[in-house]
């Protein structure tokens, strides 16, 4: 054995679990990897149980990834003795046990463990070193640098841009394949049962050791689980099975529905792969090759339909990395629109007699999942309207999606549904009256409350009310942004009468959520 090469202790996180990283080529003496599943990770906001045991199955598959190829590993699961539940003392401990020379970890992708990890290194008395997960298409500060000198950081743009970089969907000079950059108008279909959805791929594991583990001691969960039938992809074996059955099944109709609803269906044409690419063990290239692989050898998969997936991690999921890298940490505490109210009690137990939010908050407690337009479109529009501070509902999203995490939760939470960095992301608040929540889905239709009536009379959908009155009480916001005005000017043009009757309607339904 060499002496030459200092012992090492590498460092990885649950949402690092990139089987593809350089780190597994070559020579592994004298190398130490060591996981953990800590209290300061579970507890340090309350998450879904199934977000929980989907983390701890992948870190324990992952590490048994490593184990089979005999490299050393030291992995603490929750109750281990060694287990200090803290990440520095984990680390100096290990550091100290097996006489560590160098110490070595993978960026993280939250500013909160970036900046333990770095105070972690600064204080340690041998030579560490950080790496990136190569996971990303972009660096961390590669928006901020695309944007620069640009009075506005517009998504499109961005995504154009990466687009040509990467030779992703381009033909000739530069060119998008097909003629448009973007194919949302065509991605705006309601559903109702014109095509027939197979039924989604279901990996059914038994982790009711986990949850036993997690009630024995002591964390705080919410959210519901079979324990059973936990169907999850948590392996890059998995994983990959759902990225081919969704190139497979779903994709053909993927763009159609992206945006669609309804009560019958929790996924629709949905992939169900953000977890795997959150936690790393998928990469967005391998993922975006697949499916465009999957648009090539097909007749019937329209370039509508891949746009619109590749546009959500090419585009989106890129660009809210970039801003959460180029604003935190003071994102995490923006609130332009000085919203102040509480989160309602029926977001954690989904009873409510609003079907929209029923069915989208129920969905999530069940699956720990909800798709893009539920989260923005419902859930958040209804915090929005309700002029919640955007704490608590950053608090809700980050624990109840299998998911979420940091980067891109809060910056979709706080940039894109709750507006409260002030436009750094959008361009306008995404607010909406039941009007679009019945063009986008079936959940009008056997709600309580009908849609169709306008005023702010007993049996109008609350949203309508809601929708005014929040324009109305946030109207200084708006007067200067463009893309308000025709809403503003038909606010402006509304009888005195009916606006005082939609704000008395909306007042009792933010003092008073338990009765609707």
């Amino acid at each position: 054995m060499s002496d030459s090469k200092p012992k090492t202790l590498r460092f990885i996180l649950g949402d690092q679990l990139n089987h593809k990283h350089s780190w597994f080529n070559g020579d592994q003496e004298h190398i130490i990897y060591h996981m953990a599943e800590m209290r300061q990770e579970t507890d340090y906001v309350k998450h879904h149980i199934q977000k929980v045991c989907a983390f701890f199955l992948a870190m324990r598959g992952f590490n048994e990834w490593m184990n089979d190829r005999g490299w050393e590993t030291v992995y603490y699961e929750l109750d281990h003795k060694d287990n200090e539940q803290d990440l520095e003392k984990n680390i100096k401990n290990l550091i100290k046990e097996h006489d560590i020379e160098k110490f070595e970890y993978l960026a993280p992708d939250e500013w909160r463990l970036d900046k333990q990890l770095k105070d972690i290194c600064d204080s340690l008395d041998i030579e560490w070193e950080g790496y990136d997960t190569e996971h990303f298409y972009t660096k961390r500060k590669d928006v901020e640098k695309f944007f620069e000198g640009k009075k506005r950081m517009t998504m499109e743009y961005f995504y154009r841009d990466m687009r040509k970089k990467h030779d992703i969907l381009i033909e000739g000079d530069k060119e998008p394949e097909g003629g448009d950059w973007n194919y949302d108008k065509s991605n705006r279909q309601k559903w109702e049962h014109d095509t027939e959805i197979p039924h989604e791929k279901g990996f059914r594991k038994d982790v009711s050791d986990i949850v036993k583990l997690l009630e024995d001691e002591g964390v705080k969960t919410f959210g519901r689980i079979d324990e059973k039938n936990f169907n999850w992809p948590v392996t890059r074996s998995d994983a990959l099975d759902v990225l081919n059955y969704f190139c497979e099944n779903l994709l053909v109709h993927f763009g159609d529905y992206q945006d669609a609803m309804h009560t019958e269906e929790e996924y629709l044409y949905h992939s169900r792969l953000s977890f795997t690419m959150n936690s790393k063990l998928l990469s967005p290239k391998e993922v975006i090759e697949k499916v465009i692989e999957a648009y090539r050898d097909s007749k019937d998969i329209e370039i509508s339909q891949v746009e619109g997936f590749v546009r959500q991690i090419l585009g989106w999921r890129e660009f809210m990395r970039g801003i959460y890298w180029k604003e935190m940490p003071d994102y995490q505490s923006k609130n332009e629109l000085d919203n102040k109210n509480d989160l309602p009690d029926f977001y954690w137990t989904g009873e409510t007699k609003m079907k929209c939010l029923s069915e989208s908050i129920n969905n999530s407690l069940d699956n720990a999942y909800a798709h893009h337009i539920q989260r923005l479109m419902i859930t958040g529009n209804y915090a929005l309207l309700t002029m919640t501070e955007p704490s608590y509902v950053d608090e809700w999203y980050l624990g109840v999606y299998i998911d979420a995490v940091e980067w891109v939760e809060i910056t979709n939470v706080r940039g894109m549904s709750q507006f409260a960095d002030g436009g750094i992301i959008a361009t306008k608040p995404y607010v909406s009256s039941g009007s679009y929540i019945n063009k986008m889905s079936n959940y009008c239709k056997n709600c309580e409350y009908s849609v169709s009536k306008k005023g702010g009379e007993d049996g109008a959908c609350p949203f309508n009310s809601l929708y005014w009155n929040f324009l109305d009480e946030k109207k200084s916001h708006f007067e200067n942004n463009q893309r308000m005005n025709m809403i503003m000017s038909n606010l402006k043009k509304m009888d005195s009468d009916k606006l005082k009757a939609h704000k008395k309607r909306a007042q009792d339904v933010i003092e008073n959520p338990q009765n609707y």
